[in-house]
């Protein structure tokens, strides 16, 4: 039998995998957050137009990123069996993936200035937005292939070289940015296109970066020789995976992404007020979507190893501490509202005080929603690491799209609650799917693996 570990044991384990996750993606949200720090800097109608070019190009990414998560738990499955091929096979065919993917959706990034439009935003902030995804958008290729490398190396356990990667890449973006949109050092002064600029250039050097680490460091798995030969078994296999994993994740991004085009029709100062508030709040989600990770890299080696008593333990444990994370967040937004949001504008701005008010009061919203945002995702990266994918991705659209969006546009709109109504309905879409997935796994999914025989 395996040998049951305890909840100190597991407290320790998912620390020490977790917190280089945790790091990098904490890392990768700083890249996003520098663009939008500078821009508030730079005008507010900049930032306008990339907090909207920044949730349409997620959408998108995050899509494409379902591929990347599915290679994660295929991944530390085949580890925990031994099966060195697997991961080979798998890995690449998530590379494959994400280039055709990436592919599919460059003319919706070249050409999205009339679906911004027909959403209804401003045509000033619409038109520099498009501008900065012409450019942006072609990132979407190298970010998919670092996406799926650094699911493959994370679920190995070589989460410090994920970090490092993740940082180095924060900071050329950093400097890339106060150069390209200030006109610093020489370089000429571009606003939102250098903007987008750094921001190819930081996800090509993420890319250079994690290839040469896959190939010098683990050779053994021959990543990327005869890359061209199709594995059409494994291709459809992790497209099974991957396809429900990134619908799942497209549920509720586009639940954040339609946020931000209902603040749109606020106005524009709103609109940079739930930038500001998504950014804060995002940086605090980095931490319950590292431990997620965690979480999928741990389950997919107890699914290997058939190993229910570590799962369950596990599972406890990762969970109380996104509890312990939530409840740190929730006294930070609700204490500290105004010097955060102060950080995103310069102190003479005129619309300061107007983004203030705003912002204060969707900092409250966003403490409401820390509970359940935290439950949501560590319930979906458990589930996720028993590769169960498929109706998980109707609980989450059911509870973004049935839930989330309608309680948005009624609270916001019709009750005239204006962007705290919007925030309130994400309140509601979280906390429903924290519910059904949370259940979905403890009542099903955990049950997958037989408890072996004394």
């Amino acid at each position: 039998m395996n040998k049951v570990m305890t909840y100190r044991g597991h407290f320790r384990a998912i620390a020490v995998l977790g917190l280089p996750l945790i790091g990098g993606h904490l890392a990768q949200f700083a890249i996003g957050l520098t663009d939008t720090i500078m821009l508030g800097w730079y005008g507010v109608e900049a930032l306008a137009a990339v907090t909207l070019a920044s949730s349409y190009f997620f959408v998108l990414f995050l899509f494409g990123a379902g591929f990347g998560w599915a290679v994660m738990p295929m991944v530390a499955t085949a580890a925990a069996e031994e099966d060195e091929t697997s991961i080979r096979r798998s890995t690449r065919m998530g590379l494959w993936l994400s280039l055709i993917y990436a592919a599919l959706m460059m003319p919706l990034l070249w050409w999205s200035h009339p679906i911004l439009i027909a959403l209804k935003q401003e045509p000033e902030v619409a038109e520099t937005a498009s501008k900065y995804l012409r450019v942006a958008g072609w990132g979407l290729f190298p970010a998919l292939i670092v996406m799926v490398l650094k699911s493959y190396l994370a679920a190995l356990e070589r989460t410090q070289i994920v970090l490092w990667i993740t940082v180095t890449a924060a900071a050329v973006n950093a400097v890339a940015n106060y150069a390209l949109i200030f006109g610093n050092w020489g370089a000429p002064e571009l606003g939102v296109m250098g903007a987008a600029i750094a921001s190819v250039l930081t996800q090509v050097v993420s890319l250079v970066f994690v290839v040469i680490y896959a190939v010098r460091v683990l050779p053994e798995h021959n990543l990327f020789q005869r890359f061209w030969r199709p594995d059409w078994e494994m291709f459809v296999s992790v497209l099974r995976l991957g396809v429900p994993i990134g619908l799942t994740t497209l549920a509720e991004v586009s639940l954040f992404a339609m946020s931000a085009i209902m603040m749109g029709w606020l106005g524009q100062v709103p609109l940079a007020a739930h930038g500001i508030a998504l950014n804060l709040a995002s940086a605090t989600f980095m931490v319950h979507l590292g431990l997620s990770n965690a979480a999928t890299i741990r389950a997919g080696n107890a699914l290997g190893r058939r190993d229910r008593p570590h799962l369950e333990k596990g599972a406890i444990a990762v969970t109380g501490m996104s509890l312990v994370m939530s409840v740190l967040t929730v006294i930070l937004f609700l204490t500290c509202a105004e010097p955060l949001i102060s950080l995103f504008m310069e102190p003479d701005d005129p619309l300061r005080p107007q983004i203030l008010a705003i912002g204060t009061g969707l900092l409250a919203m966003a403490a409401l929603f820390q509970l359940v945002d935290g439950a949501q995702v560590i319930a979906l990266g458990l589930l996720r690491g028993l590769q169960d994918a498929k109706i998980p991705m109707v609980m989450a659209g059911l509870s973004y799209w049935v839930v989330g969006i309608p309680a948005s546009y009624y609270f916001g709109f019709v009750q005239g609650m204006d962007g705290i109504g919007v925030w309130l309905g994400l309140v509601l879409g979280l906390a429903c799917a924290a519910v059904l997935l949370m259940a979905r796994f403890w009542l099903r999914s955990v049950r997958m693996i037989a408890v072996p025989a004394e």
